[in-house]
């Protein structure tokens, strides 16, 4: 019987903490998206479970909730899905202290009566909510962070029947970061691949992406502590915009207008946008997206020397709109076709090399791109394989 038989009549949630309470982040906002997008095309009674804490700002919570059920309505999920807002400061998550938007409280208590599933991304759902449902999931969509710190604290992983993680390299002999504290099962970053279709070429030869430039955290690698932010990852490539003149660099990176990095990267010749003004929503997102020629970006570092195998659902996003990849190779290639689309590159000159042979051969990894996205990040299939870990 298929994945979708064995869940007549169980309700299978996604549930998400970081959709909502981000305002202006499209891409943010996209990823549970191609989760509930796969499991509508699949058949299955879902519902996006959504936290929304209290920041002590009723009118700027309640434009983040209006927002948030507006671009759900936009894609078809009105009535699809419960907000629950905190009534009180803090993080605590207890039912008695929230309320609901879309779906009722008392419609999803008879819900969490019956059979379901919850299928938890980065640890949204906390206790003493997480007890309600009666399987599931934990969905790591960062593995070298979560690897690091399930390691030495509870993430939340005991609370779990299962743990699916886009670390597709995670198990690997070569892969150096912490080793599981539960069994795992790998999947592919989720792109649906019905909502991103394949896009002419643009006019202008420009090569894009959207990122963080900033990460607080330090993790202990090896006994280093090293900057694992974009900024970082990016120092390598600063001088590419010279190297092909021909070629148009632009960063989408979330600067304030007086921070003196906007002069610095401009320096090096690299256009520069705010991810705000571009793609504040999932419709501009995949807007932005198609109106690049490709993607190029590096990754940060944890990925890369730990070998985890993380590849990202933006990636993912650009070879399902026909855009070829370029970036950095954190031992995903393995996973992957050789001519897949994805152009894996470890220095400057290889970078330059990747951006003059998408321009000369952008018909076929454009092709080759969608191929891959179809066969390998299609939501749908990689749904069946995180639904079979508790089926």
């Amino acid at each position: 019987m298929s994945i979708t038989g064995k869940l007549q009549g169980t309700t299978v949630f996604v549930g998400c903490g970081f959709a909502a309470k981000y305002l202006l982040g499209g891409g943010n906002f996209s990823v549970p998206l191609q989760w509930m997008l796969g499991l509508q095309r699949m058949g299955i009674d879902a519902i996006w479970l959504e936290i929304l804490p209290n920041t002590e700002d009723l009118e700027s919570d309640k434009k983040h909730i209006r927002a948030f059920e507006e671009r759900l309505k936009a894609h078809g999920l009105e009535g699809r899905y419960c907000l629950l807002y905190n009534l009180c400061s803090g993080e605590e998550q207890e039912l008695s202290n929230m309320a609901s938007y879309g779906l009722s409280i008392e419609d999803l208590e008879e819900r969490l009566s019956g059979p379901n599933i919850l299928l938890n991304l980065s640890y949204s759902i906390h206790p003493p909510l997480l007890q309600s449902f009666e399987r599931k999931v934990l969905c790591d969509l960062d593995p070298g962070e979560i690897s690091y710190w399930m390691a030495r604290l509870e993430m939340g992983q005991s609370y779990h029947d299962t743990f699916c993680t886009i670390g597709l390299n995670l198990d690997a002999l070569d892969c150096t970061a912490a080793k599981a504290v539960m069994p795992r099962t790998t999947f592919y970053p989720l792109v649906d691949t019905r909502l991103f279709q394949p896009m002419p070429r643009p006019e202008r030869p420009r090569f894009t992406t959207v990122t963080q430039w900033y990460w607080g955290k330090y993790m202990d690698i090896n006994g280093q502590y090293p900057d694992l932010s974009k900024q970082a990852a990016f120092q390598q490539y600063m001088r590419l915009p010279s190297l092909v003149p021909e070629a148009e660099m632009e960063l989408a990176v979330n600067l304030n207008a007086d921070d003196p990095e906007r002069d610095r990267i401009r320096s090096f010749g690299w256009g520069l946008v705010h991810p705000h003004e571009v793609a504040a929503g999932p419709a501009e997102y995949r807007a932005y997206i198609a109106s690049a020629l490709a993607e190029f970006t590096p990754v940060k570092q944890a990925d890369a020397l730990w070998r985890t195998g993380w590849f990202s659902d933006r990636a993912a996003a650009f070879l399902a709109s026909g855009r070829p990849e370029i970036t950095e190779d954190t031992a995903a290639s393995r996973y992957l076709p050789e001519d897949c689309g994805v152009l894996f590159v470890s220095s400057l000159e290889e970078a330059a090399e990747a951006v003059r042979r998408v321009m000369r051969d952008w018909d076929r990894l454009s092709a080759r791109a969608r191929e891959t996205a179809v066969e390998y990040f299609d939501s749908a299939k990689n749904l069946e394989r995180i639904l079979g870990t508790v089926v």
